[in-house]
């Protein structure tokens, strides 16, 4: 059956769609499955996807979208998992602004329900010449490939956070501007999280000379995969452009489903950690984020985000914790100077 697409979300950017696809029954029900669906409902919050160049498109009843199968689990959103079985007319959700579709197991109320979606098939490929039956799409193997050890790599500069929507990004971005106006080559990576070119994308306008993401590896999102070859694969990507640092953005927080302590336990990724930067909403999470963080023998050069927002967190955290408070917003230049001069004494 063929079909032309109103949306093509930039979960599905790997397989590089075109608005006319050739669709089929054949649904396999796993992670990074591409499908057509048709949106059930009309929603005023939460009603954009993102296309494969990162700009927001706001769906409607009745679009046809191609989306790519995936788990979630957001605080501050949607969570969801891929069902046991998909089929032509199954009734499932859009769970992230990147098109990621799935089943929805819980709500964050600020956001209202999920907009319900009716699959409509898989979308197939012809990767033979000539060959009439196609192969339903992943995005999985994706053009950065699975990765069992590192390369060298430049100074790195982990962010990690205490949840999603901590600080994480606007730090980053913060370190990769004020490190290219020194005139440094600096590249960036987000090894987990969900599927959303928007964080990478920003992290480009700040002056980032390459961008990776999990997504980038074949993966919707990093629950429940192999997030650790992943990761090594999307650090070898990046240091292959001659960097002189690289920021690693480890999205959702410490204590999340998305696999950022299996990657900090994992010794060769744990050790190219140059300096870990820590984003936080309130002290008490900073703190909690720290103590995490102390148990696997890794130190924080600085807590930035919310926490960080006034005078009072940060003497909070001061208190509390051998580190400074730094506000990425108000302070992103001496920031910056934090981390360069932490990531000279660690590679000295």
């Amino acid at each position: 059956m063929r079909i032309r697409l109103d949306k093509i979300a930039s979960s599905t950017r790997n397989v590089g769609l075109s608005p006319n696809v050739v669709v089929g029954p054949d649904i396999p029900a796993l992670p990074g499955t591409v499908v057509v669906a048709r949106v059930l409902d009309e929603k005023t919050v939460y009603n954009q996807i993102e296309d494969s160049h990162g700009r927001m498109m706001t769906y409607h009843a009745g679009d046809i979208v191609a989306g790519v199968l995936g788990n979630r689990q957001a605080l501050r959103g949607y969570s969801g998992i891929v069902p046991d079985r998909v089929s032509v007319g199954d009734h499932l959700h859009l769970l992230n602004l990147g098109g990621v579709i799935g089943q929805c197991t819980s709500v964050n109320p600020e956001v209202g329900p999920p907009a319900r979606v009716e699959i409509l098939g898989s979308i197939l490929t012809f990767p033979e010449l000539g060959r009439r039956i196609g192969s339903p799409a992943s995005i999985f193997p994706g053009p950065v490939p699975l990765a069992d050890t590192l390369v060298a790599l430049p100074r790195a500069i982990f962010v990690v956070g205490t949840c999603m929507s901590a600080g994480k990004t606007a730090a980053a971005c913060a370190i990769v501007r004020g490190a290219s106006s020194r005139g440094l080559r600096v590249g960036a990576t987000k090894v987990t999280g969900v599927a959303l070119r928007r964080d990478t994308l920003e992290m480009a306008d700040h002056g980032a000379v390459c961008t990776y993401t999990f997504a980038d590896a074949g993966l919707p999102s990093t629950i429940g995969v192999d997030v650790v070859r992943a990761a090594r694969g999307c650090l070898n990507a990046a240091a292959g452009h001659g960097l002189d640092l690289l920021i690693v953005e480890l999205g959702d927080g410490l204590m999340g489903d998305y696999g950022v302590m299996d990657l900090l336990e994992t010794a060769d990724i744990r050790a190219a950690a140059s300096v870990v930067i820590l984003a936080a909403n309130d002290p008490v999470g900073a703190w909690g984020g720290g103590q995490i963080l102390s148990r696997i023998g890794m130190g924080v050069t600085a807590v930035t985000g919310p926490a960080t927002d006034n005078d009072s967190g940060c003497r909070a955290i001061s208190a509390a914790m051998e580190t400074q408070p730094i506000n990425a917003r108000k302070n992103a230049a001496e920031l910056v100077e934090a981390v360069l001069v932490a990531a000279d004494r660690r590679w000295a």
